[in-house]
């Protein structure tokens, strides 16, 4: 499938985390004064060693030295490490307390952006037009909705403060550093350019690959969610090993591109991994010479070690950050293929709730494809209440007329008339309200009868719900389930025929009572004693809709006020079914095709019966 890349900056992500910002503030803050602690802990422990190592309080903290004085009475040297090792434990307590803070914070803010996100891409998707469909992969936008969006929440969750944790801690301990010795700070910080250029690299590669990756996982999803929703046609066909080989491909190509992904990782934390180890050895051999020269102290070198630890680690999770941030612009670009998709456009709503149903096709030329057309100079008025048929061979125009009354698809030129209005120029959602569409595979949610039928009324009654099954001739069966009306039919109605699944969307079309009623093919999976029922409760029903009746079995049309006979996307014959069949053109052409087929039908009905009857008597 080919689509319009969508690439996201450090400006698209700051720009999602509005709205939460303050909960990101406090949360910076907690890291900051978290760092404040994890500073004061080691410097503690250092000067308690200097203390212990030297027998000089000299050394000590003055605020500790006056406590213990204040404890025991004088310079003790065991009542000082206990108040020191008290004060540690206490700084660390405080750290654990400002860090459960900080990762509160960024979980609430990242799931309420996570959310948002969720809900504007569902809202979206519902207001795309039908062509953004087209051209997608259901399996893919499923990916971008979850697992993308997944992949933003962790980063907004965790490494968002991760950076203004590492970017305080180099800003606040490279002075200390340099304050308390110039020369070891230098060397230890020596290897730290070439850390955050690893990082830098690294990031610009990982996000090439996880992109790569991210796409492949779209793939593999577009592929198991195509044969689940179409399990039933790979048994039929017999096409399990086939759909086996084809999803064992995606998923091998996810996993060589997510190994790709790991393999880049492991190299960079690999080498990640030695510079800072090589940075603190770095430290402490100098510090070592330093010691022995009297140049520092015991507790001196300890504080430098520590503090050369806490920025040397942050700084390595720089690349972690970045991988995740390399991560979160792959999926946001992925995300904004959605978001910034153009939507249905949006017009004013008509001040009548309910149109008469009078319909004109002025002129009309559309098609799916700019320089292929499949309606072609399409004109035609139908009064209010009239009954329409409309037949023609496969691929002649007769669904897309349908589509572009509903305005699921633009008109290159022309235009269409509901009650005397544009339909371009009232709102699409009254526009669809008007019309009650059955379609020839309907689509039924998991839910039951009732629920199912009540989508187009949700305030329908009961009583209401089976006059409607009555009329579409359904009431028999529904009332043969066992849990009747309240029966789960399971996915796009996996659980009924094909022809239940039709008459049931015809009841929820029914029960709807719109003013335009259109059966596009929907009573092809029906027999015909059944088509018959219903046509005769159509009847009952007509001038109460405008409908249009689109078929290919003329018996569902010969009834009907008039037909329209098209061919290659345009208006060939209009007429009742008496005079298009004694004028030469397509209609009798149909009509002598369906009169042969039904003629042949009975016949070899007649000679299964007689050959039946026969070999009764022989036996």
């Amino acid at each position: 499938m080919q689509r319009r890349k969508h690439h996201a900056s450090f400006g698209g992500l700051w720009s999602l985390t509005g709205g939460q910002r303050l909960r990101y503030s406090c949360a910076v803050a907690a890291t900051a004064l978290s760092n404040a602690c994890m500073l004061g802990a080691p410097v503690i422990a250092g000067h308690a060693l200097d203390v212990v190592t030297e027998g000089d309080f000299a050394h000590a903290l003055w605020p500790l030295a006056r406590l213990t004085s204040w404890l025991a009475g004088g310079e003790h040297v065991v009542a000082y490490l206990v108040v020191s090792a008290v004060a540690a434990v206490l700084l660390v307590g405080v750290d654990g307390l400002l860090m459960y803070l900080r990762g509160r914070w960024a979980a609430v803010a990242s799931e309420a952006l996570a959310r948002r996100v969720r809900d504007a891409l569902f809202l979206r998707l519902h207001n795309l037009p039908a062509a953004f469909f087209d051209d997608a992969d259901t399996g893919d936008l499923v990916q971008r909705c979850s697992s993308d969006v997944e992949t933003v929440r962790l980063f907004l969750s965790s490494q968002v403060v991760q950076i203004g944790r590492s970017l305080l801690l180099v800003a606040v301990m490279a002075p200390l550093l340099f304050m308390r010795d110039a020369r070891l700070a230098a060397l230890g910080m020596c290897l730290m350019p070439f850390l955050l250029a690893g990082a830098i690299l690294f990031f610009s590669r990982v996000r090439r690959r996880f992109q790569i990756a991210d796409e492949a996982e779209g793939a593999l999803t577009a592929v198991l969610q195509e044969n689940l929703a179409g399990i039933r046609v790979v048994r039929a066909f017999a096409r399990q090993e086939h759909e086996i080989e084809r999803f064992g491909v995606r998923n091998r190509a996810f996993r060589d591109n997510l190994y790709r992904v790991n393999r880049l990782e492991a190299v960079y934390w690999g080498l990640s991994d030695f510079f800072c180890m090589s940075q603190i050895g770095i430290v402490l051999i100098a510090g070592g010479m330093f010691l022995a020269a009297g140049s520092i102290t015991v507790g001196g070198l300890f504080v430098f070690v520590s503090l050369v630890s806490q920025v040397i680690w942050p700084v390595r999770r720089l690349g972690e950050v970045l991988t995740d941030a390399g991560k979160a612009l792959v999926a946001l670009g992925r995300v904004n293929h959605i978001l910034e998709a153009q939507e249905e456009s949006r017009e004013p709503t008509p001040s009548i709730e309910r149109a008469s149903g009078h319909i004109v096709f002025e002129e009309v030329r559309a098609g799916y494809k700019a320089d292929r057309a499949a309606v072609v100079d399409f004109s035609v008025r139908i009064p209010a209440g009239q009954t329409v048929g409309i037949v023609g061979p496969p691929g002649c125009g007769k669904s897309t007329l349908v589509r572009l009354l509903l305005r699921l698809y633009p008109i290159h030129s022309g235009r269409i008339l509901v009650d005397g209005m544009d339909a371009r120029d009232v709102d699409r959602r009254w526009l669809r309200d008007q019309v009650g569409v059955v379609m020839q595979d309907p689509f039924l949610y998991s839910r039951t009868i009732a629920e199912n039928l009540r989508v187009g009324r949700p305030d329908a009654a009961d009583d209401e719900i089976a006059a409607a099954a009555r009329e579409a001739a359904i009431a028999d069966a529904i009332d043969g389930f066992p849990a009747g009306y309240q029966t789960r039919v399971g996915e796009r109605g996996a659980t009924l025929s094909g022809g239940q699944r039709q008459r049931l969307a015809l009841a929820r079309a029914l029960l709807k009572d719109p003013p335009i009623l259109v059966l596009d093919d929907s009573l092809s999976a029906v027999d015909t004693g059944t088509e018959r029922r219903i046509l005769e409760a159509l009847a009952h029903r007509r001038g109460r809709h405008t409908t249009l009746v689109i078929a290919h079995r003329l018996s569902s049309v010969r009834d009907a006020d008039r037909i329209l006979v098209l061919e290659r996307g345009r208006l060939v014959q209009d007429g009742v079914h008496e005079d298009l069949a004694a004028a030469p053109g397509p209609y009798r052409r149909l009509c002598e095709i369906q009169g042969l087929l039904d003629d042949a039908i009975r016949r070899d009905v007649a000679g299964a019966a007689s050959t039946g009857q026969t070999g009764a008597r022989n036996g």
